[in-house]
């Protein structure tokens, strides 16, 4: 029987294979007639229906493997054969469409090949490179061979090998700016970084020589010591790229160590040199820092890792943690992003715009943990509301429920805070927590007779001794509503002024009390030091935060009424001094004129009554939502001061631990921390070994005799300790050069 012709009129388009059989691109549809009828269609772009098409038109004997090479298709006869035979022994239309199996890949990837090239860049040989790796050692020599990975040469790592020189790394990032940047040497991890090949940069310790501030290496055991990584466990998280989040942790805590106070602080410093000590090929610049900083103050849980590092240095020094120093701290503001509401600057004697810092310490200045306030009612609410329950949780050794039962005038903890705090109300609600308070009283009129006071030999909790002239007694601490019983310590001093501290440890010495209380000026040496070395008051991130509109502020018309009745009540008062002053006399005109006295005087204190009455109607505080948009006060950005804060407190008590060990060989504290900051920011040689596992950081000698031998003596200690670098497991070596 002849086979039916194609109908009349199709598609121009049309792929004639033979006289019945022909197929039609259109509109992303691909379409296989047999005479007039629509055998098949597809996607264009399914290759496994087009497969499974013309092997069907093949098997069905519609069209011949020639008849389709040779149409327009071009498909070659073997490769028809192939999809047939597929088809006949694949188990039919599955063996199109069936997943193919994959493979496990190429065992070199790109981060693979960066990671072996590292390896072999510190000195390990083809077969620890790729055990190392988890790559065979055979498909690493191939790629060596090839050219793939780079291999350097031998002896350029390791013991032995050249040391690079100031002038030669010099030479070296400043060629690189022609390609990604200064001292960008390593654009291969920078790349695969960028494109996600690479979760972050491998540190790398290279021989140098005159490394730039190469001392801040003698820093970092105490820094992992005081926690600087442990919060990488759970609480710090940061977004993949060439620098990790404990590359960044690691430059921060350089940073404050090496009073660099604030990012901007970066641009005078070289940044190969400062890459050289954190293992890498340059340090990030300040854009970067900062976006860094913002990442991980956003994602990372900063009140998790401060809790952690507050009960693990308390837990340290259990003793010390038992009295915790309590104060504000203001940190002005003098930029216009933001509009924080002001409050009385005690430094400067005056109301100027900032943030409250409430810092909780120790007796020798050691921070524990920060709460900042925007708006605050003061010191007595943020003890009692941020403060307290965060002690409560973190203190050790605190007494059990059953001893506190039973033991009447057994305290918890001590809290030691200024004046500020001193209320009966305040005493009455920390007692009721069982914490005890020591602070000075306030308007104290009475005084004690000389008799009473005894030359006592006072220690502080430092260590010195001295000797003050002190008394006791027992009494009550009281107002309109409370009454608190305390012990009343009071000092005599030379010029007869007598001190008054206040305490609810009622079954301490007087000696104990004033030592403790005294020792309140650590805070205030914490604050200057601060300030004046680590710029504790410098800005992170600017911009500013809105802040809820539920927050209680105070109402700017109550304060206007003050200050027009204190206005009214001055005028008052010199209206009633004029009259008083005026002549009694019966004389026409000074009657009239003290008539009109008389006047002024009646109108100004209708005046005043009336501006009472309003005061009395109008609240103190209301909440923020009711205030006008253009009066709102507003917050500076807080996540990224809080991660620097932290960072803060744990290079101050990292210098404090190596203030601590020099002490034995200078015995003045203010000797020792003036010789930690000349060491930390000093040259040093950096000699990596791979085979013996050490990072040898060898220390250029200080200025006088006395101190290479108190510095020889501290290098010693912390080599004893064999630190092991956190990132690359190398046993620091310190020596003095």
């Amino acid at each position: 029987m002849p086979r039916q012709q194609l109908l009349q009129g199709f598609h121009k388009g049309t792929i004639e294979i033979n006289s019945t059989v022909s197929v039609l691109s259109k509109d992303g549809i691909t379409t296989c007639f047999a005479g007039g009828d629509n055998y098949s269609f597809h996607h264009d772009g399914d290759d496994e229906s087009r497969r499974f098409a013309l092997v069907q038109l093949m098997l069905n004997r519609h069209a011949g493997p020639v008849e389709i090479e040779r149409s327009a298709l071009g498909i070659p006869h073997r490769t028809l054969m192939n999809w047939q035979r597929k088809f006949q022994e694949g188990g039919g239309a599955a063996s199109f469409f069936r997943a193919p199996a994959r493979g496990l890949g190429p065992v070199l990837t790109p981060q693979k090949t960066i990671e072996c090239q590292g390896l072999l860049a510190e000195g390990m040989s083809i077969a620890a490179a790729a055990r190392e790796a988890g790559v065979g050692e055979s498909t690493l020599r191939k790629a060596v061979a090839a050219g793939r990975v780079e291999r350097l040469a031998r002896g350029s790592r390791g013991a032995g090998a050249p040391a690079a020189d100031k002038s030669q790394r010099s030479r070296a990032d400043s060629q690189a700016a022609a390609g990604m940047g200064v001292a960008c040497t390593r654009p291969d991890e920078r790349v695969a970084a960028a494109v996600g090949l690479l979760k972050h940069a491998a540190t790398r310790f290279e021989h140098n020589r005159d490394v730039h501030m190469g001392g801040l290496l003698a820093g970092l055991p105490a820094l992992c010591a005081n926690g600087l990584f442990a919060g990488l466990a759970g609480h710090l998280r940061m977004r993949e790229g060439f620098y990790s989040a404990m590359h960044m942790l690691a430059f921060m805590g350089f940073m404050a160590l090496g009073r660099i106070r604030r990012p901007e602080g970066l641009r005078s410093e070289p940044p190969g040199e400062l890459g050289k000590v954190l293992g890498l090929d340059r340090a990030p610049e300040v854009k970067t820092l900062r976006r860094k900083i913002g990442e991980m103050a956003q994602s990372s849980d900063l009140a998790g890792w401060m809790h952690d590092c507050a009960r693990d240095w308390m837990e340290d020094d259990p003793d010390e943690a038992g009295y915790l120093y309590v104060d504000g701290h203001v940190r002005v503001y003098t930029g216009s992003k933001a509009a924080p509401p002001r409050r009385f600057v005690s430094r400067q004697r005056l109301c100027l715009r900032g943030t409250t810092d409430y810092w909780v310490n120790d007796a020798l200045g050691r921070p524990f943990f920060v709460v900042s306030k925007t708006i605050t009612e003061g010191l007595s609410t943020v003890l009692l509301e941020d403060i307290l329950p965060e002690l409560l949780s973190t203190v050790p050794g605190q007494p059990t429920q059953e001893r506190l039962a039973l033991e009447q005038l057994l305290h918890r903890f001590v809290v030691i805070f200024d004046r500020e705090g001193a209320s009966p109300a305040l005493f009455q609600k920390l007692w009721l927590q069982r914490v005890a308070a020591i602070t000075y009283r306030k308007n104290v009129k009475d005084l004690w007779p000389e008799e009473a006071f005894v030359e006592t030999e006072v220690e502080s909790p430092g260590g010195n001794r001295t000797t003050m002239r002190l008394a006791s007694r027992s009494t009550t601490f009281d107002s309109a509503t409370v009454s608190v019983p305390v012990l009343e310590v009071r000092r005599l001093t030379p010029d007869g002024h007598q001190t008054v501290i206040i305490s609810t440890l009622r079954t301490a010495e007087a000696e104990h009390i004033a030592a403790r209380m005294f020792s309140r000026w650590c805070q205030e040496n914490y604050f200057a030091y601060m300030m004046q070395h680590y710029e504790l008051d410098g800005l992170v991130q600017y911009g500013a935060e809105e802040l809820p509109g539920t927050l209680q502020v105070a109402n700017p018309e109550h304060k206007a009424l003050e200050m027009a009745i204190a206005t009214k009540r001055r005028a008052r008062i010199r209206q009633q001094a004029r009259l008083g002053a005026a002549p009694v006399e019966n004389e026409p005109s000074a009657v009239t004129a003290r008539a009109e006295m008389l006047a002024d005087l009646q109108r100004i204190e209708a005046e005043y009554k009336d501006l009472l009455q309003k005061r009395r109607k109008t609240p103190r505080k209301i909440m923020l939502a009711d205030l006008a948009e253009d009066r709102r006060p507003t917050a500076l950005k807080t996540p990224g001061k809080k991660l620097v804060d932290i960072v803060k407190m744990i290079a101050y008590r990292a210098e404090t631990a190596l203030v601590g060990q020099l002490l034995p060989h200078l015995g003045k504290e203010a000797d020792a921390r003036a010789l930690i900051r000349e060491l930390l920011v000093s040259s040093a040689d950096i000699e990596p070994n791979s085979e013996a596992k050490t990072l040898t950081v060898r220390m250029h000698r200080m200025s006088t005799a006395a101190r290479d031998l108190a510095v020889a003596g501290l290098l010693a200690k912390l080599t004893a300790e064999e630190f092991a670098h956190p990132q690359t497991g190398l046993r620091m070596v310190y020596e003095l050069v």
